[in-house]
């Protein structure tokens, strides 16, 4: 009995030390697991300590507010520009101060450019375009001309991306560099009036005789409507047309500035020539003429046939009322409309230059869509406040300035001011400066004419596109992050 007690007991204590055993493995698995981390990290201190500050580097906007204090506002969006400025920076794979934007097949007839820029031939390079078609799917197809898409088919904006044209340069303002006639250079258009000697009322240079739209007939219903025309051009001449246009045109109260087609934005040398002359346009050709007009009052438009007569009796009360007539040309002596300037001012960069910031501008576009692109938060929200990061260049010129924008500010005025004072602040000088006359030059001022999305037309960017609210500024940078604008001063 004895023994089964002392059995018992000793089978007792064995079971309690197997249950004390159990009761301290959790400790024992704890501290070997402890040091096994405290082991491993010791071995690769360097790299995990790199490993964390990058994480943190590329994912700082992920951090929690609590992260950072600030002790006034001020001071807030200080620190938050800073930081945008440091987290949307982005080293782009592609300098184009070293490698230029290679266009094929052309001469280089121009002096300088915002962006690198190389014309011509580039043995045992690919070049990023070629006038013409291409056939390396990495050289972008240009096509470029000047003429009527009525005679030219593959100059209509469709036909031209049809045939696989991925970059369109002609006289619309819809393409992708427009190549208008009009120049500050070219044309000397503020010249200073002299007196209206010539015998007929109107003069007109028209050649070609078989122009498609109704302009001979037009001609033929002016002077039927007595009004006295000296032609010099091949149709209907009845004058010497060895003579300079620009200087016969100057003894005329009118010109007549009829196209071969009215097609919109197509607007030659024959309306620029007029201004220059100071004999007031009459005009056949583009409907949207009154776009390229210096004023409101400076042109007479014929857009039809039936228009004629209203044209004939309107020329013939302005050259009998010198005061009416005089108003139609006030724009030579108070200057012409902003929209004008805006206008022509576009040619102050030279249309090759402009490829090449379109092409260049496309490059980075493409870069940026790449999935493996850096993400940029390009706004920082801070004690309940956003600072919008933007972007913005002036027509015309690549590289774009960081604007920034609050949004309990976030309006359209905000947005202009803003713009004025960033590029103000730089005394930067509007890339038109050196081509404008020197009567329209202005001062040191920065005057703000249009802000636009990258991207647009220029038709959309000079004549219809705007934010109609406050409002649909904020729509837009909240569904544009990191949102890039372009600016014509004027």
């Amino acid at each position: 009995m004895a023994t089964s007690a002392a059995g018992a007991l000793n089978a007792g204590g064995r079971v309690g030390g197997r249950r004390s055993w159990v009761r301290l493995l959790p400790f024992f698995v704890l501290m070997l697991v402890v040091g096994e981390i405290w082991f491993l990290g010791r071995l690769d201190v360097v790299k995990n300590a790199a490993m964390v500050q990058n994480w943190t580097s590329s994912h700082l906007f992920f951090l929690p507010v609590s992260s950072y204090t600030w002790s006034e506002t001020v001071k807030e969006e200080e620190d938050c520009k800073d930081w945008l400025e440091r987290v949307d920076a982005v080293d782009y794979k592609r300098d184009f101060r070293v490698e230029p934007v290679l266009v094929n097949d052309a001469e280089q007839d121009w002096s300088s450019c915002s962006v690198g820029c190389k014309f011509g031939s580039f043995p045992g390079r690919t070049p990023d375009a070629t006038f013409g078609f291409s056939q390396n799917p990495s050289t972008v197809s240009v096509h470029r001309s000047m003429e009527s898409s009525h005679y030219y088919l593959e100059n209509n904006l469709d036909n031209a991306r049809r045939k696989g044209y991925q970059i369109v340069m002609t006289t619309s303002l819809l393409s992708d560099v427009p190549v208008g006639y009009f120049s500050w250079a070219e044309y000397d258009i503020m010249a200073p009036l002299q007196p209206k000697t010539a015998g007929a009322l109107a003069a007109a240079f028209i050649s070609n005789c078989g122009a498609r739209n109704f302009r001979l007939q037009a001609l033929d219903m002016l002077e039927k409507s007595n009004i006295k025309i000296d032609s010099y051009g091949a149709c209907h001449r009845n004058q010497d047309g060895k003579v300079d246009k620009v200087q016969t045109l100057k003894r005329y109260k009118f010109s007549l500035a009829f196209e071969n087609s009215n097609e919109d934005d197509y607007v030659t040398e024959k309306f620029f020539q007029s201004l220059v002359a100071g004999a007031i346009p009459v005009v056949v050709g583009a409907p949207n003429i009154q776009n390229f007009a210096p004023s409101s009052d400076s042109i007479l438009h014929i857009r039809e046939p039936k228009d004629v007569s209203s044209v004939a009796e309107r020329m013939k009360f302005l050259a009998s009322n010198p005061e009416a007539y005089n108003q139609s040309l006030r724009w030579k002596f108070e200057g012409p409309s902003n929209s004008f300037k805006a206008l022509v001012d576009m040619a102050a960069v030279h249309s090759s230059c402009r490829l090449c910031i379109h092409i260049a501008t496309k490059i980075r576009e493409k870069e940026e869509r790449n999935p493996n692109f850096k993400t940029r938060p390009c706004k920082c929200t801070r004690n309940g406040s956003t600072l919008y990061h933007l972007y913005a260049r002036e027509r015309g010129t690549f590289d774009f300035l960081s604007i920034f924008m609050r949004s309990d500010n976030l309006s359209l005025k905000a947005l202009g001011s803003t713009v004025l004072e960033k590029f103000s602040s730089l005394k930067h000088v509007p890339i038109w400066k050196k081509e404008r006359p020197e009567s329209l030059k202005g001062g040191s001022k920065l005057d703000l004419y249009r802000i636009y999305p990258v991207g647009i037309t220029q038709r959309e960017a000079l004549f219809s596109f705007q934010f109609n609210t406050d409002k649909e500024l904020q729509i837009y940078l909240e569904s544009h992050p990191c949102a890039k604008f372009e600016v014509i001063f004027i």
